[in-house]
């Protein structure tokens, strides 16, 4: 099969532009695919298709798909650019259609972008159907000619990169224990010989004093597992890391704070702060970025048992503040408080973490972008930039006293684990518990629980588990390398 591009003329009226793979192969085959075009209804609208059949004996399936205007760049109000965004949604569905026809294989058209392109088709096609008998069938995307060859590849690796985080974010969670993930992502980095992955069991959790994690950790049968990855792409081994953080709670029941039965087996899903972090130091691996990464993700379940966190407990944190668990299901902090103490050893450029942290965040931004909230206005321009590039976008939150004095004014000990205000910015007040934690200057805490799934928002997602925002975590970092290389 074949997915060729085509723009929306300025004016409403007038012949379509062909990208120039759609003029070669209106020219092999003799014009008659402008000609078909033209009489077969009005214009096609951008992510709108048309199938011609017999056109060419290499390619007897042609899907043609709109891009919407040629010169869509960046657009300021939507923060992102648009031409690209085109292009992903465009080919994925051109892929899709293929897929549909059970042809094994599709030429893509670059569409002037090879890298979008290469992410539209990648990302598009995936799905997973692991566990099923009946299986779409596999269609092995490839670029259409040979001239954006290295572009297409980057764009590849990007997405398998998101696509590995999917895969851990939709898997059952007895499929993907604290233990199974870590060997998981250890068996994705077997292959680089510049990179160590430790899988550190209950006992060195212990030894470093995590007690907010392990308290966590204790409600489940499932042994905790702190992942730790070093990926040393630097050219020099000792220059200052940057640091990524992750949520790994494989499933999260709420604990003693039990969620309600209705939607609860999308909590397999909330290890989604781990996955993508872990995906993007697997992509910058695979990209060979030029800086050195550390990774890291408690992994745990968050169960209900006699052994479990009970609401108005006080546990210690690995730096020694006490925290009043005044809700089990807020656990997620938790983990992440001792993480992010640990993060510190490192002398980092920067530590940046994700996790499906509340459910406040989606209430605030829905499925448009993730939240961010930093305590650095260069952390955020890099991260900030870095999603208009890749579509999934970042937007900048509060991190305000205001919020910090609703975490600190607490009964029992230093913090209490929500806000006294209970629903109040609840987002918000999640991110001023972290920051006790933090002291490093450049920081930022990426709230990813609104993106976490996909219903139809993202046109090149399929509904499911969405990965996000693991491409703008691997464009903020090749960023970062090319500093550090200026």
């Amino acid at each position: 099969g074949l997915v060729l591009g085509i723009y929306s003329s300025e004016k409403d009226e007038g012949a379509a532009h062909f990208t120039s793979a759609g003029d070669a192969f209106d020219r092999l085959v003799s014009g008659k695919l402008r000609e078909l075009l033209s009489v077969c209804g009005p214009p096609l609208k951008k992510g709108k298709t048309r199938v011609f059949h017999g056109l060419h004996q290499d390619f007897p399936s042609v899907v043609v798909v709109g891009l919407g205007k040629k010169n869509a760049g960046v657009n300021d109000q939507e923060n992102w650019n648009e031409g690209k965004e085109n292009i992903r949604a465009a080919v994925a569905v051109g892929c899709r259609q293929i897929q549909d026809l059970e042809i094994p294989c599709v030429e893509v058209d670059p569409c002037g972008d090879a890298q979008a392109a290469a992410e539209g088709a990648v990302l598009g096609l995936h799905e997973y159907n692991e566990l099923k008998q009946k299986k779409k069938p596999v269609v092995t995307p490839r670029l259409h000619g040979s001239a954006e060859s290295e572009a297409w590849q980057k764009g590849v690796i990007y997405a398998e990169g998101q696509n590995l985080a999917r895969y851990l974010m939709e898997a059952p969670a007895n499929y993907i224990t604290p233990i199974k993930f870590a060997e998981h992502i250890e068996q994705k980095l077997r292959s680089f010989s510049n990179v160590k992955v430790h899988i550190r069991p209950e006992s060195w959790i212990a030894t470093q004093q995590m007690g907010a994690f392990l308290s966590v950790a204790k409600g489940s049968a499932e042994p905790p597992i702190f992942l730790e990855i070093h990926y040393l792409g630097g050219a020099n081994t000792n220059d200052s890391p940057l640091v990524f953080v992750g949520k790994g709670v494989t499933f999260d029941s709420g604990g003693i704070s039990l969620k309600p039965s209705s939607g609860m087996d999308a909590m397999r899903a909330d290890m989604g702060g781990a996955a993508t972090v872990c995906s993007a130091i697997v992509t910058a691996a695979a990209l060979n970025l030029p800086l050195n990464i550390i990774g890291l993700a408690p992994l745990c379940e968050n169960m209900p048992s006699g052994k479990a966190n009970k609401p108005g407990d006080v546990v210690r944190a690995k730096n020694g503040k006490t925290i009043q668990v005044d809700n089990t299901d807020a656990e997620g902090r938790l983990l992440l408080a001792d993480a992010l103490c640990y993060a510190h050893n490192f002398n980092a450029r920067a530590i940046v973490n994700a996790a499906t942290l509340t459910g406040a965040m989606d209430v605030a931004l829905g499925s448009a972008a993730t939240g961010v909230f930093t305590n650095s206005s260069w952390l955020w321009a890099h991260l900030y930039e870095a999603s208009i590039l890749t579509g999934d976008r970042v937007w900048r939150m509060p991190l305000f006293e205001h919020y910090t004095k609703q975490v600190t004014d607490c009964p029992l000990a230093d913090l209490s684990n929500i806000g006294k205000y209970s629903r109040a910015g609840g987002a918000c007040t999640a991110a001023a518990f972290l920051k006790e934690f933090v002291t490093a200057s450049h920081w930022a805490h990426l709230d990813i629980a609104g993106v976490m799934s996909n219903k139809d928002e993202v046109p090149y997602l399929r509904k499911g588990m969405a990965g996000r925002p693991t491409r703008t975590l691997v464009e903020f970092a090749a960023r970062l390398s090319q500093d550090s290389h200026n």
